[in-house]
C-alpha cells in the first residue's frame, strides 16, 4: 500500500511517502526551491518521494492532505463575524486568496499534481484528516510505544490550537482540544514578534535569547506577573484564555496591539536587527517560563486523562527543546517521544500514517527506537552525482577512503578549522543531524563567535549544539536518555563548568557571552545548558565515526554541530548547494561523501549567491 502525505499552503510545505506503513522518504519543498519556509505545493518534494520509491501517481492508494481547508475557512468567517466591525481591512485582504485558492483546494491540488506527473484523476483517492490529528499521528505512529498520551501544541490548525489524545495500537482517540483564538503557540509567537524576530521562523531565536535574561532580576518576576494578569489566564488543566484586547492576530494584520504592549511592558517593539537590550532578554525569559508552566500543566492533564506512562509530542511548540527538557526532568511521564519534524512539515508524515492506520485500518507493529530512520529521509547523492555537479566550478578535491577520511577530518577540526559535512540522506525537519551539518571543535573559546559571524552570518548570542557519541553523553551532560533529534536541553555536568564572577547575572549581554563557562565553551549556553544530539552508530555510522576519530585524537567525544546553511537560506540539499555555501562563507573545509575540499585550494570564486530570500 502506497500513500503520499502532503503539507502545503501555509509554511514549511513537505511531502512524505509511506509504503505498507513504513516511512520511505520525506522532504521539505524549501530544500529544492531554496526559498526558506516555502509554502507552495511541494512539487519537487513529491516528485522526489515518488521517484525514490519508483512509483507514479496512479500507483498511489491515497494522497492525503494534512488538514481540512473548509474548517479553516469556517474559522476565518466566524472569527471575523464575532469581532466585527473590527478587522475589516484584514478580511478584505484574506478573502480573495481564500475564494481563489483555498475554497477550491481540491482543484488546486489536482492541478499541482500534474506538475509531478501524469495521472488518471478518477483514480486519485484524496483524503483530508484534521490538522491536529496529522500532528498526533506524526508523533504516535513512528514511536516505539504500543500506548501513549499524545500532546500537540501549535499556533492554530482549523480550530484547534492544542490537543490531548490517547494512542493505543493502531488507534488515536481525541480526548480534549483547546480552540482558537486561545493558543500557546500564538502567545509565544506574539512575543517573538514584539522582540523583533520573524513569526513562524524566529521562535527558536526567542528561546535562545531567554537564558540571557537575569534570573535574579525582579523585572523578570514583574514581567511574568504582568503576562499572567493581563495577557493569559492559565487553568490547572493547562488550558489558557488569551485577552484579545492585547492581540491583533484574530482579525488584524499584526500579532499584537503595539500601544497596549508598550504600556504593559514599558518599552516599544524592538526593530528588526536592532541591538538587543537587557530588558528584552528579561522579557524573553519571562515568556519562556510561562510557556514551560503551561506545557507542564498540559502534560500533567494528559497523564490524568490517559494514565499512560509515555507521551508523544508534535506541533510547533514541541520544538521548544528547553520546555521539553523541563518536562523530562519533571518525571510526569517515564518516556517522551517528540516528532523530529514537529512543525507543519511533519504533518505530511502524520497525514500519510493516519490514512494507513485509521482510514485503511492496517495493523501497527511499533519499531525500536522509532520508525523515522534517524530522520534521514531525504535525497542522497553518489560519487558520480557529486563529480558531475561540481565539474563546472573546476573544484579541487582529495578523494579518501573512510579509514583515511575520518582521521583527516578529526585532524582538521582539532586544528580549529570549520568543516561543512555533507553525508548520505538529507535530514527531514528543521535540525541538522549530521547529514547536512557544519562542524567545529567544542573546546575552543572562539568557535561560537567564529561560526556565528563568519559562517552563519547571524546574531552573536545564538548558541550551538553538541553532537555527542550516544555512549558518552552522560559523561558530559545531565542526560540519562537518548536525544537523537536534538530536541532536549539539559545541563552540562557541574565538574566541567567554570566558576563565574559574582556579578555574572547582572552583566550586559555581550560581556556575558565573552566569559568562558565550561571546558566546552562553544556548546555551553549562558545558563550552562546545551541542546544535545546523541549520535548512534546504527543510524548514522559515518557521522559517528568522524566524532569517534575526533575522540581518539583529542579525548573529546563530541563536535559542534550547526545546520549547513547561512542566515535566510534553507539547509543545503545538493552537492552544488553545499559547494556554493562553502565558497560564499569563511568555512575552511568541505567534505562531501569521500571528497575533501580545502578552501585554500579552490579556484577564485566569481559567483555570488543571494542568501536573504524571505
Amino acid at each position: 500500500m502506497n500513500i503520499l502525505g502532503i503539507s502545503a499552503f501555509y509554511h514549511d510545505s513537505a511531502a512524505c511517502l509511506v509504503q505498507d506503513g513504513k516511512i520511505l522518504s520525506a522532504a521539505q519543498e524549501e530544500r529544492f526551491t531554496r526559498r526558506k519556509h516555502d509554502p507552495d505545493f511541494p512539487v519537487n518534494a513529491a516528485t522526489f518521494c515518488l521517484e525514490d520509491a519508483g512509483l507514479t501517481i496512479d500507483q498511489l492508494d491515497a494522497i492525503v492532505f494534512y488538514d481540512k481547508p473548509f474548517l479553516k475557512f469556517e474559522r476565518l468567517l466566524e472569527t471575523y463575524l464575532s469581532f466585527a466591525p473590527r478587522g475589516v481591512r484584514s478580511f478584505i485582504t484574506a478573502m480573495p486568496v481564500w475564494l481563489k485558492e483555498k475554497m477550491f483546494l481540491k482543484k488546486l491540488i489536482y492541478d499541482e499534481l500534474k506538475k509531478v506527473g501524469d495521472y488518471n484523476k478518477k483514480e486519485v483517492n484524496l483524503l483530508f484528516p484534521e490538522h491536529h490529528l496529522s500532528h498526533a499521528a506524526s508523533a504516535f505512529y513512528p514511536s516505539e510505544f504500543e500506548e501513549a498520551a499524545i500532546l500537540t501544541i501549535d499556533g492554530v490548525g482549523e480550530w484547534a490550537t492544542a490537543s490531548i489524545s490517547h494512542g493505543k495500537g493502531n488507534g488515536i482517540k481525541l480526548l480534549k482540544e483547546l480552540k482558537f483564538p486561545h493558543s500557546l503557540g500564538l502567545l509565544y509567537s506574539a512575543f517573538t514578534y514584539f522582540l523583533g524576530f520573524k513569526v513562524n521562523s524566529g521562535e527558536y531565536k526567542l528561546m535562545g535569547l531567554a537564558p540571557y535574561g537575569n534570573p535574579e532580576s525582579k523585572l523578570v518576576d514583574e514581567y511574568v506577573s504582568k503576562i499572567k494578569s493581563e495577557l493569559v489566564d492559565i487553568r490547572e488543566d493547562g488550558s489558557i484564555w488569551l485577552n484579545q484586547e492585547y492581540f491583533d492576530y484574530a482579525t488584524g494584520l499584526r500579532m499584537v496591539k503595539h500601544k497596549k504592549w508598550e504600556e504593559l511592558f514599558g518599552f516599544s517593539r524592538r526593530e528588526d536587527e536592532a541591538e538587543l537590550m537587557q530588558h528584552e532578554a528579561d522579557l524573553a525569559l519571562a515568556i519562556q517560563r510561562v510557556t514551560e508552566e503551561i506545557v507542564l500543566k498540559m502534560a500533567a492533564h494528559a497523564k490524568e486523562l490517559t494514565g499512560a506512562s509515555a507521551i508523544c509530542m508534535a506541533g510547533g511548540v514541541a520544538l521548544n527543546c528547553v520546555a521539553n527538557g523541563k518536562l523530562q526532568n519533571n518525571g510526569i511521564f517515564e518516556e517522551i517521544y517528540i516528532q523530529p519534524a514537529a512543525g507543519d512539515a511533519g504533518g505530511a508524515v502524520g497525514a500519510a500514517l493516519a490514512a494507513h492506520y485509521l482510514y485503511f485500518g492496517k495493523e501497527r507493529i511499533p519499531e525500536k527506537p522509532d520508525s523515522m530512520n534517524g530522520a534521514f529521509l531525504g535525497p542522497e547523492y553518489y560519487p558520480i552525482d557529486i563529480e558531475r555537479a561540481l565539474k563546472k566550478y573546476r573544484s579541487v578535491y582529495e578523494k579518501l577512503p573512510d579509514e583515511q577520511l575520518f582521521p583527516k577530518v578529526a585532524e582538521i577540526l582539532d586544528e580549529g578549522n570549520v568543516v561543512g559535512w555533507f553525508n548520505g540522506k538529507m535530514e527531514f525537519g528543521p535540525r541538522a543531524l549530521g547529514a547536512r551539518s557544519i562542524l567545529g571543535d567544542p573546546r575552543r573559546t572562539d568557535m561560537q563567535k567564529k561560526l556565528n559571524l563568519k559562517i552563519k552570518y547571524r546574531e552573536s548570542f545564538r548558541p550551538f549544539a553538541p553532537s555527542v557519541l550516544a555512549e558518552d553523553a552522560s559523561t558530559y551532560f545531565e542526560l540519562e536518555t537518548d536525544s537523537p533529534y536534538m530536541l532536549l536541553v539539559q545541563p552540562v555536568k557541574e565538574e566541567l563548568r567554570e566558576e563565574l564572577p559574582g556579578e555574572y547575572n547582572g552583566l550586559p549581554l555581550r560581556e556575558k557571552l565573552a566569559i568562558k563557562r565550561s571546558d566546552l565553551p562553544a556548546i555551553t549556553h549562558i545558563d550552562f545548558s546545551a541542546r544535545i544530539q546523541t549520535v548512534h552508530k546504527d543510524t548514522n555510522p559515518r557521522y559517528w565515526n568522524v566524532i569517534n576519530a575526533f575522540k581518539e585524537r583529542t579525548g573529546c567525544g563530541m563536535v559542534v554541530n550547526t545546520s549547513f546553511n547561512v542566515r535566510g537560506e534553507p539547509i543545503v540539499c545538493t552537492p552544488e548547494d553545499a559547494y556554493r555555501c562553502f565558497m560564499n562563507t569563511e568555512m575552511d573545509y568541505l567534505v562531501i561523501g569521500e571528497y575533501v575540499f580545502a578552501k585554500t585550494e579552490q579556484p577564485e570564486w566569481v559567483q555570488n549567491i543571494e542568501f536573504e530570500k524571505d
